[in-house]
């Protein structure tokens, strides 16, 4: 082992990352997590491994390598998880006419995708609604977790794997080149990386205040469906193409984001778009909004999930489905077009943040990237 010694703040998905890479550099790691186990933002999403939304480079590159650790990962600990691609549907001739683009946009660069008219997606993906669907573009890239799941065994994989420690319950009350307090003790460490969401405003409230960084809260839900069918694929309604960057490739996208303003603003007042995803047990995990500020209410607007279920049926057959959950979720958010956050306030000491809601998408190939950098 290693005489150098890291700390990791924060046992989300991007401490978690981060703990990984820094073991394979060589390091002693030390994960301190405030809660008794993670329960931020890590836990409360889709689940979706989703290197479809990436534009091409390095986040495309990042969200692969992302997922082939996960792969790795999951073999070894027997998380479950599915390669089950993604479908975004059409319902309207100028979302269909974007579905298009893409296929040639994205098939140009290598990217495994296919159009599938209206009678294919009916015989594979039976939940999908046949009532005006044009088509789809699949994508072969995008595999699903249970977060809930993936959040809980990759500590155990990392301590029974690579002897990272684990500090749970405690929270960092001051961080120092070289050091953390957690109250009145005191760790010590060459390396420090504070990876702890939305909560990184305690510890550099300066650093924070500096940033052009907001925070993001979302909305969604859980289902049951009483025949417990596979949907067999994520599946995604039009309003998601505004939502993703690299969609921005699509020519007329432009246009149909300018319809969706004129006849579903309070959609986009809200950042709904809608999409699903189901993990093992066949629950089926619908969401989501995007509410940005600083400081959120802590109440859920009934309205926001009954925009998002109305949304959902125009693609989707959802009639026998039975509401199981709903909850929300905060995390930080760049203002300023920047997919990261990585700073260096302290000697030693780093940031590492600011990935939006691509953290299970990106984490594990961004915590490589900045620890080699480190």
């Amino acid at each position: 082992m290693s005489n150098k010694k890291a700390i990791v703040v924060g046992a989300g998905i991007l401490g978690l990352a981060t703990a990984r890479a820094l073991v394979l550099k060589g390091y002693s790691v030390t994960v301190i997590e405030r809660n008794n186990k993670a329960v931020g933002a890590s836990i409360r999403n889709f689940g979706m491994l989703w290197p479809v939304g990436q534009p091409e480079g390095k986040l495309y590159n990042r969200a692969i390598r992302s997922r082939n650790i996960w792969k790795e990962i999951a073999d070894i600990t027997s998380i479950w998880y599915e390669e089950a691609g993604s479908l975004h549907v059409a319902h309207h001739v100028d979302e269909w006419e974007v579905l298009q683009e893409l296929q040639a946009g994205f098939s140009a660069t290598g990217r495994p995708v296919t159009l599938m008219d209206k009678n294919t997606i009916s015989e594979k993906f039976t939940y999908v609604n046949p009532d005006g669907l044009l088509g789809g573009l699949y994508s072969a890239t995008e595999m699903i977790i249970d977060p809930r799941e993936g959040i809980a065994k990759v500590p155990i994989y990392l301590k029974e794997q690579h002897g990272v420690e684990f500090i749970w319950g405690k929270a960092v009350t001051s961080v120092d080149a070289g050091m953390v307090w957690m109250g009145e003790e005191i760790l010590q460490a060459d390396v420090i990386c504070v990876c702890s969401g939305a909560d990184f405003e305690t510890l550099f409230p300066e650093q924070f205040a500096a940033l052009d960084i907001t925070k993001c809260k979302l909305q969604m839900m859980r289902f049951r469906d009483k025949n417990s069918n596979r949907i067999n694929t994520s599946l995604c309604g039009g309003l998601s193409l505004i939502h993703y960057h690299s969609f921005k490739v699509a020519p007329s996208l432009q246009k149909l984001k300018e319809r969706y303003e004129n006849e579903m603003k309070e959609y986009l007042d809200y950042g709904i778009h809608v999409m699903v995803s189901q993990n093992e047990s066949g629950e089926f995990t619908v969401g989501d909004s995007h509410e940005y500020a600083n400081t959120f209410d802590p109440f859920d607007k009934a309205l926001i999930n009954e925009m998002i279920m109305s949304y959902l049926k125009q693609f989707v057959l959802c009639n026998n489905w039975e509401l199981a959950e709903t909850w929300h979720g905060i995390y930080p958010k760049m203002t300023n077009g920047n997919t990261d956050v990585f700073l260096n306030p302290l000697p030693g000491v780093y940031i590492i943040n600011g990935i939006g809601g691509a953290g299970m998408t990106l984490s594990f190939g961004f915590a490589e990237e900045v620890v080699n950098s480190i």
